[in-house]
């Protein structure tokens, strides 16, 4: 009867296992980790992109009382826009993406800012933040520089800025809460010098609760774009008694992001107006 030596099995299942996995790799050549895979492209980034994935969608809004207004957001995913559709549809304004980071601008910016405006719509521009590439007063400058611009004719709104879910990596870009409000802080402080208005901030209550630390600073005088797909906008963010904004869906007619003003046209017109 053979004997079998103590330890001489595992050796021989490791080197099986070391085969096995040696076969694998020259299988499959071209393997591509799935985040990495699935990582988009710098730059595609819009409002919204994470909501769906972190939040989900629970429903459309429920009727209500108060007078809302009817908008959209758009960015180069929405290529050139049917705004004469949009504007016999209801929508009374507009939001443009105008630039990402320091490293982007939108190419259809021209074709939406400018076609929203063209057939009457309130507009304005948007900046999606990359806190983690270059400073808040840097990006406040390049959007401000792009697009971002404010001016008193009545027909445009003061520029947002979009922070939310990083869809290039980690979920707060790398920034502990007080670094991340600095960043903010750093942004809205140079919009400001540049335009003479304070930046509207688009967000999400449950990024801004893991990322700021749910900071209530902001709200006395910032005006907030809330992003839920649901029947209400839900928990705002600390120190926000109300939203201005509220982007509800991702899958509306004609443009998929629709969003609702919290007021009638002439309130709209009033933020215009500063």
């Amino acid at each position: 009867m053979p004997v079998h030596r103590p330890g001489s099995v595992r050796p021989r299942r490791l080197f099986l296992a070391a085969l096995l996995l040696a076969a694998l790799s020259l299988a499959l050549p071209f393997a591509v980790p799935a985040s990495a895979a699935d990582q988009p492209a710098r730059g595609s980034a819009h409002m919204g992109m994470g909501v769906l994935a972190h939040d989900g969608r629970k429903g459309s809004p429920a009727p209500t009382a108060v007078t809302q207004t009817e908008g959209v957001d758009v960015s180069a995913h929405q290529g050139n826009v049917a705004w004469s559709t949009l504007w016999s549809s209801g929508v009374k304004w507009a939001y443009t993406k105008a630039t990402e980071g320091t490293y982007y601008t939108n190419s259809y910016f021209a074709q939406q800012y400018n076609g929203s405006y063209n057939v009457g719509m309130i507009r304005g521009a948007y900046h999606f933040a990359t806190p983690d590439t270059t400073s808040g007063a840097t990006q406040a400058n390049y959007f401000v520089d792009h697009g971002g611009g404010w001016s008193r004719d009545g027909k445009t709104l003061p520029g947002t800025l979009d922070i939310e879910w990083n869809p290039y990596g980690a979920e707060c870009y790398g920034k502990s809460a007080s670094a991340m409000v600095s960043w903010i802080a750093d942004f809205l402080n140079t919009y400001k010098a540049r335009t003479g208005r304070d930046a509207v901030i688009y967000t999400a209550t449950s990024w801004w609760s893991d990322c700021t630390g749910n900071y209530a600073g902001f709200a006395s005088a910032n005006p907030l774009w809330i992003a839920r797909y649901a029947s209400d906008a839900g928990t705002l963010p600390a120190g926000w008694g109300y939203y201005t904004m509220w982007q509800y869906t991702s899958s509306g007619p004609t443009v998929g992001d629709h969003d609702k003003f919290n007021g009638a046209l002439d309130r709209v017109q009033a933020l215009a107006n500063g």
